[in-house]
């Protein structure tokens, strides 16, 4: 529980629409991650908002094909 809270905190950025997406991502989908997606989802957290919000609009292409299992997910919302 104390990952999901930190996760959570993590997502709260300073774009309201990114936090809409990572909220819903949040409730849908954190809790099935295997740990590999974890640190995905760690990972595209790290970037910018700009840059994140970029890559779940598909306005920017995606480079890591690491990251396409979750970023597909987050797509979703």
């Amino acid at each position: 529980m104390k990952e999901f809270e930190r996760a959570r905190w993590r997502c709260r950025r300073g774009m309201l629409e990114l936090d809409i997406v990572l909220q819903r991502f949040m409730e849908r989908h954190y809790r099935q991650l295997d740990e590999t997606e974890l640190r995905q989802f760690e990972r595209l957290l790290a970037l910018p908002d700009n840059d994140l919000w970029d890559l779940i609009c598909a306005r920017k292409i995606n480079c890591d094909a690491d990251w396409q299992p979750v970023l597909a997910l987050l797509q979703k919302n």
